[in-house]
């Protein structure tokens, strides 16, 4: 009794002492990665594809790059681990794809506010004036504004076509000028022009820094890529060769051509974080 008592007594201690303590933040759910893939999709500009679509591309891709590697080089170990590289391309693709609409969209911004402001002086409303980007603002933005304004005039609700507006632009600067619109859209006010002027002004400063930076760093990056893809291309040339073939499909080659991937995902990586500049997070979603 005496024994029950004492773990008793111990276990609502160890549970008070547990409940003093935040709960440390889990693995992100399977929701949440989806969710963060569409983003990217998003980003990419790539319309009507689903991150699940994406990712049953992947699979068949690396299915297809398996079969085609085996067939050449009948060699299971290295079809394998091609075949996960050729799962990973369209990942890739997609996401460098996101990087040059996101430096190519911070290019035009400030065009973008520049606008607005001239047809908020001019008289028009902000409805107006953000349809008129549709047909007058940059080439690459017109089906954004386009698209915003068929919803305005379908439903006329201005806050529920410009957060389509938004979700459909997926763009941190975007989600600025959305929301120094609406805004001023609620609450009123006069500074609407200098705000959009300060803001033009802002815009053009950091894409030019940013532009500067990623030219210098860009010899840098394409050398490490160029670092991590070289071996797996002397790993192809080699697999033309009966002998290497035979060496690569032992228990021993398998585990080479294991560790080898290992240590280029992890360097690969590593070159992605030590390399990349701070991006620009979507705070106002």
């Amino acid at each position: 009794m005496t024994a029950a008592a004492g773990l008793v007594g111990g276990v609502g201690l160890f549970l008070i002492w547990w409940s003093c303590w935040e709960k440390p933040p889990g693995r992100p759910s399977r929701q949440k990665r989806l969710s963060r893939l569409q983003l990217v999709i998003n980003q990419a500009g790539i319309e009507k594809v689903s991150s699940k679509a994406l990712l049953a591309s992947c699979v068949g891709m690396a299915a297809a790059t398996f079969l085609i590697v085996f067939a050449l080089t009948a060699s299971g170990p290295i079809a394998a681990c091609f075949g996960l590289f050729g799962g990973w391309l369209p990942l890739v693709l997609v996401r460098w794809r996101a990087r040059r609409r996101t430096a190519a969209l911070r290019e035009i911004w400030p065009d973008v506010v520049d606008h607005l402001r001239s047809a908020i002086r001019a008289g028009l409303s902000l409805p107006e004036a953000l349809v008129q980007l549709g047909t007058r603002g940059p080439v690459e933005l017109r089906p954004a504004f386009s698209a915003f304004a068929t919803d305005y005039r379908a439903g006329g609700h201005f806050d529920d076509a410009l957060e389509r507006l938004k979700a459909r632009l997926s763009d941190p600067v975007a989600d600025r000028i959305v929301e120094a619109l609406r805004m001023t859209r609620e609450v009123g006010g006069t500074d609407l022009g200098r705000l959009l002027g300060t803001l033009a002004d802002f815009l053009r400063d950091s894409a030019r820094t940013r532009s500067e930076l990623e030219a210098r760093q860009s010899w840098t990056v394409n050398a490490a890529r160029l670092a991590v893809a070289a071996p797996w291309i002397i790993l192809m040339l080699l697999a033309t060769r009966p002998e290497a073939v035979a060496a690569y499909n032992t228990a021993a080659g398998a585990a080479v051509l294991l560790g080898g991937l290992v240590v280029s995902l992890v360097c690969y990586r590593l070159m992605l974080r030590i390399g990349s500049l701070p991006e620009e997070e979507r705070v106002l979603r």
